[in-house]
C-alpha cells in the first residue's frame, strides 16, 4: 500500500460494526477488480465518483474505522464512509418474528445496510447478473473493467469502474468477448445515456422505466446504491427457495416469499441478508447449472 497522495480520516460508529458483512454485497466475485479484501480484514473499493476516480481502504480497529483514500474522488469517498457503512440505516424499529431471524440478529449485530451513492455503478453489474449464474456475470464484469477501467489510484493492480461515457463507447465485439449478449449490453448502454438523471432520481419507478430493467434489477441496484432496506429481489432464481426453507422449512415461489416477508415491511431486504448469513438453504437435488459462454456462440 502506498501512502503517497493518501488522505486519511477516522470514524467511530455507534454500533459494533461488521465491516466485511456490511460491504460484501458490493463485491462481484472473488476476483472483482474493484473490490479487494486483505488478510487483516481491510477492505478496498475503487469507484468513479462525481469528482473523478478514487480508491478507498477501510479497516476497523478497536471500534474505530480507519479510512484512507486516493485520487480525485478521495474526499468524496471519505465523506461517504458513514453512509457506506450504514450510518443512515434505521434498524431500530425492526422486530424479528421468526427464531432464525432472531438468532441471526444476535449473531450479526453489526450487519447494516449501507449505500454507495453511485446508482449507475450499481446498476451495471446488476444488469450483467440478469438471468445468469453469478460466475458468468462476474467474468464479464472483470473483463470489461480490466479492459476499459483505469488503474485505481493508490492501488494500480485494481481497476476503477468506467464512467457512463466510456460504457457507451464499448464496441460490440468487446461486449461479445466479455460474454455479454446484445440484450444486456444494450440495457447498460441505454442506462449510461441517462446516468445523470438516475443519480438525481434513483427511484424504483425511474429505474424500471429503462428498457431491460425490471423489478429484480431495480431492487439489486437500490439495495446497494441507496441502501433500500426493503427492496426485495423478486425474480431471483435462489432467493424464494432460501427464504421459504429458512423460515418454514420448505421452498416457496416469489408470491410465497413476499407473503412470508410481509410482516417485515420496511425491512424485507434486511431479512433476506440475515437469512443468507444463516447458511440455511434447501438441499440440492440436481446437477449445478452450467456456466454459459456467449463467446462461443
Amino acid at each position: 500500500m502506498t501512502t503517497v497522495g493518501a488522505r486519511v480520516r477516522e470514524w467511530r460508529p455507534a454500533w459494533e460494526l461488521d465491516l466485511l458483512g456490511t460491504l460484501s454485497p458490493h463485491r462481484r466475485g472473488a476476483r472483482d477488480p474493484a473490490f479487494r479484501v486483505e488478510p487483516d480484514g481491510a477492505v478496498w473499493r475503487a469507484s468513479y465518483t462525481p469528482d473523478g476516480p478514487g480508491t478507498l481502504r477501510l479497516r476497523c480497529v478497536g471500534g474505530v474505522v480507519e479510512a484512507t483514500a486516493w485520487g480525485a474522488g478521495a474526499e468524496w469517498l471519505l465523506d461517504g464512509v458513514p453512509e457506506l457503512l450504514g450510518a443512515a440505516d434505521e434498524p431500530d424499529g425492526f422486530v424479528a418474528r421468526h427464531d432464525v431471524v432472531r438468532e441471526q440478529l444476535r449473531r450479526r449485530p453489526g450487519l447494516r445496510i449501507g449505500r454507495t451513492r453511485r446508482v449507475f455503478e450499481a446498476l451495471v453489474p446488476a444488469v450483467m447478473e440478469q438471468k445468469v449464474l453469478g460466475a458468468e456475470a462476474w467474468r464479464g464484469w472483470g473483463y470489461l473493467l480490466r479492459r476499459f477501467g483505469e488503474p485505481a489510484p493508490g492501488a494500480p493492480h485494481m481497476r476503477v469502474p468506467p464512467p457512463p461515457e466510456v460504457w457507451v463507447r464499448i464496441p460490440s465485439w468487446e461486449w461479445h468477448r466479455s460474454g455479454l449478449e446484445a440484450v444486456r449490453s444494450r440495457t447498460i448502454m441505454g442506462a449510461a445515456r441517462v446516468a445523470k438523471r438516475l443519480e438525481e432520481e434513483p427511484s424504483e419507478r425511474r429505474l424500471r422505466s429503462l428498457p431491460g430493467v425490471g423489478v429484480w434489477t431495480a431492487a439489486e441496484t437500490r439495495q446497494r446504491a441507496v441502501g433500500d432496506a426493503d427492496a426485495v429481489s423478486v425474480g431471483d432464481y435462489h432467493l424464494p427457495g432460501m427464504v421459504g426453507w429458512a423460515l418454514i422449512g420448505r421452498k416457496v415461489d416469489d408470491a410465497g416469499m413476499l407473503e412470508l416477508l410481509e410482516p417485515y415491511a420496511g425491512h424485507r431486504y434486511r431479512v433476506t441478508r440475515l437469512l443468507e448469513s444463516s447458511g440455511r438453504r434447501p438441499p440440492r437435488r440436481g446437477p449445478r447449472l452450467p456456466v454459459r459462454d456467449y463467446r462461443a456462440f
